[in-house]
């Protein structure tokens, strides 16, 4: 089967026009902008398979050369440098973030992935780049529903927004970032600490923004110590890219009880299952006074996850509850172990469920009808796993 034109017979595939006889660390760059300029989603390199492009949902060959060895390594030394290997060979898989400038001073960014695989019956890599958008989206292109946007800027507090991974957690955010920056009177000093650093801000003007990104893993060591190295910088905003880890989670709780707004995501699908996930993460000695902490500290938590859309795409759906004083005092006088089904409970009152975004989307004939069924099943999924 020829790698480049069977995948998708019905559209010829066009096949890079510049592609060399041996890779040398300019080609990377060059093949990489005409990808992006292609309308690629996602670029794959592979040790012994020909360099695939995603574009409209399907993957297709556009060199007629496999990578070898040789290859991958220029590719390894250029994406990330000559340590590439040594640290893949020691069972870690590398994030960053990557950016070409073209000749005609175009600026294109990408989310890189490096992960050590086997191939052939030998080591091998593949590498798998995302194409990122040259600035954040704003709420409206994203059709952010009216509700969340009221309550996405308290002034100080605990914002979540959580979903399994590549649900556009990360785009949400970056949108949200965008929101504030712009308003009237500007989003004050934020500091955002990701793993790789994938939307910057470099385009968008806000009056009284100061915006100052980090990366975890380049700059500081983890996102524990970079809420920690906020706290000593007077911001107004904190991003912490992912809570992943009990000394993560309580840094984020602890610096948005001393007057900070604090965003991050969490990997979990509905607004209960996060408040018991963020719960679970502590020691059973002091659990009972971290989840009162966090309690204290919500102010929004949003779900989002995205379908197939009818026509084609994707689109997202979404659960949310904003965390206002009374929805916060209930619950504080209840005993933790009763806070997820009480919470269950108010979604729908004073959020909005997955399964009612669901009803909506499948009356606007946007998703279908065993997406719209998948979606109804999702946070009840998302509970069951976490018992």
């Amino acid at each position: 089967m020829d790698a480049g034109g069977s995948l998708n017979d019905a559209k010829p595939v066009v096949m890079w026009p510049a592609e060399p006889p041996r890779f040398r660390e300019e080609h990377v760059d060059m093949l990489l902008a005409w990808c992006a300029n292609e309308g690629t989603s996602d670029i794959n390199l592979q040790t012994d398979r020909p360099v695939f492009c995603e574009i409209d949902g399907l993957l297709r060959g556009v060199t007629r050369r496999v990578v070898d060895a040789a290859d991958m390594d220029t590719m390894l030394r250029r994406l990330y440098g000559a340590e590439a290997l040594a640290k893949l060979a020691g069972g870690r898989d590398l994030d960053l973030a990557y950016e070409v400038r073209t000749e005609t001073n175009q600026r294109i960014r990408f989310r890189v992935n490096i992960t050590a695989i086997l191939a052939k019956a030998r080591d091998a890599v593949q590498i798998t780049l995302r194409v990122l958008p040259n600035e954040p989206p704003t709420f409206e292109k994203l059709g952010i529903e009216g509700d969340i946007i009221k309550h996405w800027a308290p002034r100080q507090g605990l914002v979540l927004i959580t979903g399994p991974t590549g649900s556009g957690k990360t785009t949400l955010l970056a949108a949200g970032n965008r929101m504030m920056i712009e308003r009237p009177g500007g989003c004050g000093k934020m500091l955002t600490y990701e793993a790789p650093i994938e939307f910057v801000y470099d385009t968008i003007i806000g009056p009284n923004s100061l915006v100052s990104q980090s990366e975890i893993g380049k700059h500081l060591e983890s996102f524990a110590h970079g809420v920690r190295n906020a706290l000593r910088r007077k911001p107004t905003i904190i991003l912490v890219g992912e809570s992943r880890d009990r000394e993560t989670d309580a840094a984020a709780i602890e610096a948005g009880q001393t007057g900070h707004a604090v965003y991050s995501t969490v990997h979990t699908t509905g607004v209960a299952a996060t408040v018991r996930r963020m719960m679970s993460v502590f020691e059973p000695a002091e659990r009972t006074e971290r989840a009162y902490a966090l309690m204290e500290t919500l102010r929004l938590i949003v779900t989002q996850v995205l379908v197939p859309k009818v026509g084609g795409g994707r689109i997202a759906c979404r659960e949310w509850m904003p965390f206002e004083d009374d929805t916060r005092e209930r619950l504080l006088s209840q005993k933790q172990d009763d806070w997820t089904v009480d919470i269950q409970r108010l979604v729908p009152e004073r959020g909005q469920s997955m399964s009612t975004s669901a009803q909506i989307l499948f009356d606007q004939n946007l998703i279908d009808r065993r997406h719209y069924l998948l979606l109804c099943q999702t946070v009840e999924a998302g509970l069951q796993e976490g018992d």
